[in-house]
């Protein structure tokens, strides 16, 4: 009985035995699957988290992307007006091209008409020396001649005019010649006529001049016609001696040459004071004018405008100034 019950007890602790077994190994199992489980979940967790960060860094890269993108539109943009900018200073730059090329075909041809404008001035300057150098001459010969006869004038050093004191030629108001004035006619009209007429110097002439000329007092057409009347009386008196001191040819020169003028009150002599002179106003000039003198007028009134300076008026003061009466004595 004893031998079966260990028998027995012997079996029981065998399955004990293996059921604790069992058990151990299904505990060592779960404990295995929770390890497992822990395991997996926690890489499940870090994947997740390592998921989401590069949820994250993509979102931030996308943001990145997208300012840089906004940036570069924006640039792009920019280029765009930079471009329309630059394509309408090209335009303006190409107007401006245009125009500049026009300038200076403009500019070409003013140089080229400044060239030849230059090269007719230095002809004309040529022409103008030789005529001034004519009447330098003439005038020089004038103030030789009347020393040489020691006769006393009052001539222009400059232009050649020669003064007559109308209260010596003439009593007040009146348009005869006085005795004293024709003796002083006499002394001076032959020498001066004499020297223009003269073959080196006749060939320029153009006119030999008489002016009269009286003060402001009284009436413009009274004075004009008394100035006229005096400068005719010296004029005829001319023709009246002509013959004593000329020859036949010069005596029809004279007559070609001669030309009388009447001013009445105009261009009146003034003082220091800048005050009429009436003494000096009233008087008679007798005067030349060479063949281009004309042209030396004209000349200096264009250099005068174009420059705002005199570059020549010594050579054409003595042009013959615009006649209120002209009357040609040819007797």
């Amino acid at each position: 009985m004893r031998r079966r019950k260990k028998s027995d007890d012997s079996g029981f602790n065998v399955w004990r035995s293996y059921s604790d077994m069992m058990a151990g190994v299904l505990l060592l199992f779960i404990l295995i699957m929770c390890v497992t489980l822990f395991q997996a979940q926690k890489s499940y967790n870090e994947s997740i988290k390592e998921r989401d960060d590069k949820i994250a860094l993509q979102e931030q890269y996308t943001a990145e992307i997208l300012a840089q993108q906004t940036e570069l539109d924006e640039k792009d943009s920019q280029l765009s007006s930079q471009d329309e900018q630059l394509d309408k200073q090209k335009k303006l730059l190409a107007e401006l091209a245009a125009q500049l090329k026009e300038q200076q075909a403009t500019l070409d041809q003013q140089q080229s008409d400044l060239d030849e404008k230059t090269s007719l001035l230095a002809t004309q300057q040529k022409k103008i020396d030789n005529i001034i150098g004519v009447k330098a001459d003439v005038i020089e010969a004038l103030q030789k001649e009347f020393a040489k006869n020691d006769v006393s004038v009052d001539i222009d050093a400059q232009t050649g005019a020669l003064t007559l004191n109308a209260n010596v030629m003439f009593d007040y108001d009146q348009s005869d010649l006085t005795d004293e004035g024709k003796a002083e006619l006499a002394n001076i009209l032959p020498i001066y006529c004499k020297v223009l007429l003269q073959d080196d110097y006749k060939k320029y002439l153009a006119e030999i001049i008489i002016d009269g000329y009286t003060d402001t007092d009284g009436d413009y057409d009274y004075n004009l016609e008394l100035s006229q009347r005096r400068s005719l009386a010296v004029a005829q008196y001319l023709t009246e001696i002509r013959e004593n001191f000329l020859s036949s040819d010069e005596i029809s020169d004279l007559q070609n040459y001669l030309t009388v003028n009447g001013h009445g009150s105009a261009n009146p002599i003034l003082d220091s004071n800048g005050n009429e002179d009436k003494d000096a106003s009233r008087r008679v000039e007798v005067k030349f004018r060479l063949k281009d003198d004309e042209m030396i007028s004209e000349l200096d009134q264009i250099m005068n405008a174009d420059s705002g300076t005199d570059t020549i008026s010594d050579a054409s003061a003595d042009t013959t100034s615009t006649s209120d009466s002209k009357k040609s004595s040819s007797n």
